[in-house]
Formats: structure tokens, sequence, C-alpha cells
């Protein structure tokens, strides 16, 4: 092969390989939207179903999430792997469950269950109110090992226990409960004990995640500011019902102290979460669509500036959670559905 024809060789492999890489990225981002900036290669790790509050282990090799899939009516408790793989019932398969998390070691973990009140799952809410969550009675918090279908109670107090998380110092459990007759946030030792009442304004405060050197607080709270919307609450909260319509995101210490408001957007932010470099709160709201369904993933600094949309999806994104080193977060969203309306856990290269 003379010079000329080993060049056009070369040049054609060149080529090739570039058309190759052009290809294989744009199928590896093919479920992230053009200016999702912050995120890259994208994987989906559930299909069909609701699938939400997906938390990875302490050792980050699996996540624990909730889900309502096959012939399972209301959500369950499941781990997998971090590709999605290892699929595993974890709770009983009996009445409803919800906010699920490892524990150190990540063989036992905590979930929220209403089976001691029933097998089967509770009434839908009475959307005929509007838009509301139902706050379960029957809902406490148990503690499980993974393979066993044996569960210990930890919360026996009346009414709804519920929404815990546990610190990454793998200390401490904060908790949302109507024990004290509203909606406030407790932590307690691993075993259940020591339990102590964090917030004290009346309102919802609820949904509460340590930052992760276990000194901070970051949550939703709603706290009705006028007679109308505090007669609504209280009504709402007799009958075991909240409506989520309007929450803002808190930051306070780990004792309670030093409670601070860090958004006033007006409309439905929940699922907070710290950034591990302890200065920005990644979370979920309504935002850019106030008057609609569409929620997406924003970022703030923990001082409230610099409020940043991180999702494009025009449905649903929501709780988020990152790695303890922030390359990696893991969320759901309802893009790429096969139906519409269905939630499934998405993890994602995290772009500073």
């Amino acid at each position: 092969m003379n010079m000329t024809g080993m060049k056009s060789t070369i040049i054609l492999l060149l080529f090739t390989i570039i058309n190759l890489t052009f290809v294989l990225a744009q199928s590896t981002d093919s479920l992230r939207f053009p200016d999702e900036k912050h995120l890259k290669n994208i994987k989906q790790l559930t299909f069909g179903g609701q699938n939400a509050e997906a938390y990875f282990s302490f050792d980050e090799s699996r996540l624990i999430f909730q889900s309502e899939r096959d012939s399972f009516r209301c959500d369950q408790i499941f781990s997998m792997n971090v590709d999605g793989s290892n699929l595993m019932l974890l709770n009983s398969g009996k009445g409803k469950t919800t906010c699920a998390f490892f524990l150190p070691g990540d063989t036992t973990f905590l979930f929220a269950s209403t089976h001691l009140g029933s097998d089967d799952c509770p009434p839908k809410p009475d959307y005929s109110k509007g838009y509301i969550w139902s706050l379960v009675k029957s809902f406490d918090i148990f503690m499980g090992k993974v393979g066993s279908k044996e569960f210990k109670r930890i919360t026996t107090t009346d009414g709804y226990d519920a929404e815990a998380t546990v610190s990454p110092k793998g200390d401490k459990i904060i908790f949302t409960s109507v024990r004290d007759g509203d909606l406030e946030l407790y932590s307690m030792d691993l075993e259940g004990k020591n339990v102590l009442r964090l917030t004290n304004e009346i309102g919802y405060d609820g949904g509460a995640f340590y930052s992760w050197d276990g000194s901070k607080i970051v949550f939703r709270a709603n706290h009705p500011t006028d007679s109308t919307g505090l007669l609504d609450y209280q009504q709402l909260l007799r009958d075991g019902m909240i409506r989520p319509g309007k929450m803002e995101i808190f930051v306070m210490n780990a004792d309670g102290s030093g409670k601070k408001q860090i958004t006033d957007l007006g409309t439905a932010s929940f699922a907070p979460f710290f950034h591990p470099n302890g200065s920005q709160i990644i979370f979920s709201t309504n935002y850019s669509d106030q008057k609609g369904r569409n929620f997406d993933l924003y970022l703030v600094n923990t001082d409230g500036s610099g409020l940043e949309r991180v999702t494009y999806n025009n449905t649903f994104d929501g709780f988020p959670m990152f790695t303890r080193d922030g390359t990696k977060i893991v969320f759901a969203s309802n893009r790429n559905g096969k139906v519409q309306g269905e939630t499934n856990i998405f993890i994602a290269d995290w772009v500073p």
C-alpha cells in the first residue's frame, strides 16, 4: 500500500472511531434532556409500576426503595444492586409501606408499614378535598433484617409514625410523628430509644435528612400563617390527611436549634437532600409549573441563594440522593415510561 492509500485508510478509520464514539455517547445519554448539564450517563434501573424513594446502602452497592408493581396494589419495600440487578422483596408484602432506609452494615433496614393494622392496602385518599396525602394511623416504623421476614416494631405510639431516615454517621434516626397532636420531627437512636422532639411549630414538618457530617437536618415544612390556612390544616389533620400543595425547604441543627427557611417559592417543594459539599441542597419542586404536576430537581445554596434548575423533564423528577463523594445521583422520574404516569428509578453521573 502506498503512502496515499495508507493515509486514506487511517483517515477512514479515525472517522469510523469518531462516529462510533458519537453514537455510543448519544445512546448513553438518550435519557438526558439537553439542558440537564449536571447529569451524564443516565441509566434506568426499573421498568414499570410506581417506584420511588430509592436510597443508597451505606456501602453504596445497593438501593432500597418502595414500589407498587406486579400483584402488589400498594407500595412494598424492595432492594436491588446499583445496576438494577438482584431485585429482592424485603418486607412481608402485607399492608402499605413507605420510606425505607438501610442501617449501618447494610444487613438491617428501616421502613414504615401499616401491616399491623391490616394485611390489606389502606383506602385511597379522598380527592374530593383536592390533592391530599393520607396520614394512615396504623403507620409505624419497623426494623428488619435483609432476607428475613421478621420485623421489630420501634415506634408504638398511637397514630402516624413514618418518614424515617438514618444519619450518615450511623447514630441517629429522624422521623415524622403525630404523637403530640401535630406533625413534628423527632430523633431517636438506632434502637428506637431516647426520642427527642425537634420541631415545635403548628403545621407539617417532615421528609427530613441529615447532612453528611450529621450536624444538620434538611426538611420540608408547611406552617399556615393565616386563620383560613390554619383551620384547613387542622381539619384535615383530624381526618388523617394533609394538603401538600405549598411546602418550603428548611434547615436546622441536629438538636432542633437554629431553624432557618431556605426557600420561599410558594409551591410544593419536597425531598431535599444535602450535596456532599455541605453548602448546597437538591430538592424537587413544581416551581416551573406551579399549577401543574411538573416537578423538577433544583439546587439551592444553604443560605437560600443560587437557585438552579437541574432537570427539564416535563412530568416528574424527585427523591434525589447523592453518593458520599458526590459523583453519582439516584432519583425517581416519569421519563421514558411505557405508560403515562409510570415512575422509575434512575442513576446518573453528577457533573459539578
